[in-house]
């Protein structure tokens, strides 16, 4: 009887220890999605790279990204990418290319631009992880696990400054081994911008550059 008890106490202080914990985890979260909410617009220079040991892969790539909201321009990999609340549109310099898509509906996005802060509201459970110091400065990780048990997710590790509370990187691990990391070199706020940089000049790469456009039909 008293191992019943004991048992039962044990199980009730770690559910309730538990449930601190993710509530303590979300509400950081929360913390940092508000304030970004607060900025008119944001520009980020980033490093990203995917790694798996067991195949042998390692790339890394640097990138920069400017947000407004939901709106974003992105430039990796030689790429441009807009995004104007509507469509994306991919811009391959390259290949003299434009191929226009509608936005993906797949709640697993956690690098997409526009989602980079606020990924973490449906789909996830939350802990807190460790507080380590890189660099002098201080990061708080979060750790999220796909509710959905047949996700590619495996986790996702968010990195938080604990001073600024701004994303200092988000490590995504996949089922397969294969880790991407998402590392913000550069975070500035409010900057003078051009709303055509959200916009997608049409005649400018159809009639003066000649480049091809696809388009979803």
């Amino acid at each position: 009887m008293k191992k019943t008890v004991f048992l039962a106490v044990f199980l009730l202080l770690s559910i309730t220890s538990f449930g601190q914990e993710s509530a303590k985890a979300k509400a950081l979260l929360d913390e940092v999605a508000q304030k970004i909410e607060g900025y008119k617009n944001i520009y980020i220079e980033f490093n990203h790279s995917l790694d798996n040991r067991e195949a042998n892969v390692h790339q890394e790539n640097r990138g920069t990204v400017t947000l407004k909201g939901d709106l974003y321009n992105l430039n990796y990999m030689g790429t441009e990418q807009i995004f104007d609340g509507k469509k994306i549109y991919l811009i391959i310099h390259e290949d003299e290319e434009v191929i226009i898509q509608n936005p993906s509906k797949k709640k697993e996005e956690a690098l997409t631009p526009s989602k980079m802060f606020s990924f973490y509201k449906t789909g996830y459970t939350f802990k807190m992880d460790a507080l380590k110091t890189i660099k002098g400065v201080k990061i708080q990780y979060v750790k999220l696990t796909p509710i959905d048990s047949n996700s590619e997710i495996k986790s996702v590790l968010v990195g938080i400054d604990a001073n600024t509370k701004h994303i200092y990187d988000i490590i995504e691990t996949g089922q397969n081994g294969t880790t991407t990391t998402l590392n913000i070199r550069s975070f500035k706020t409010n900057q003078p911008i051009s709303e055509n940089l959200f916009i997608f000049d049409r005649a400018k790469y159809k009639n003066q550059k000649n480049y091809t456009i696809s388009e979803p039909k």
